[in-house]
């Protein structure tokens, strides 16, 4: 009969072997652009993906409520009806760094997402999606906040 201290041995050497023939899986990290998340405004945002500015449509549609009483948790939904589109941003204008999320979508999802951000103070929130050629259009809403969620 194998004994706890043999197991864990064995247990070691076999982890062992299958790390060192790439059989267990790394740490998995997600890609961002890390100037686009740093950028301090709107334009800075777009400047650092490499993008024009957005063209407001009614083509995106983005619910939100009127008044947030937290800024912590803001919900919003944002949809987009126009077919291939392969990323949905928000962005807070008035936030510490504007870009507050990124999305990136396959043609085989649909074009809506719904989450929450945080806004410092009153602002306008802008939903903006980037079509297959690359081109953007955005909805946007001027959310009211009562209590700031970004250290205010």
């Amino acid at each position: 009969m194998i004994n706890r201290r043999e197991m864990m041995a064995q247990g070691a050497k076999v982890m062992t072997l299958l790390a060192g023939a790439g059989l267990l899986p790394g740490v998995a990290q997600a890609a961002w652009n890390a100037p686009a998340f740093e950028a301090k405004s709107v334009a800075e945002t777009m400047k650092a993906l490499g993008v024009a500015m957005p063209v407001e449509s009614k083509d995106v549609v983005l619910k939100a409520t009127d008044i947030a009483e937290n800024g912590a948790v803001v919900p919003l939904e944002m949809s987009c009806n126009v077919p291939g589109v392969k990323r949905l941003m928000v962005l807070v204008e008035k936030n510490p760094s504007a870009l507050a999320a990124m999305f990136e979508l396959s043609d085989a999802v649909e074009t809506a997402v719904n989450t929450r951000v945080k806004m410092g103070q009153t602002s306008k929130v802008y939903a903006v999606a980037q079509k297959a050629d690359g081109s953007l259009i955005y909805a946007q809403k001027e959310i009211k906040v009562t209590l700031g969620g970004c250290g205010g």
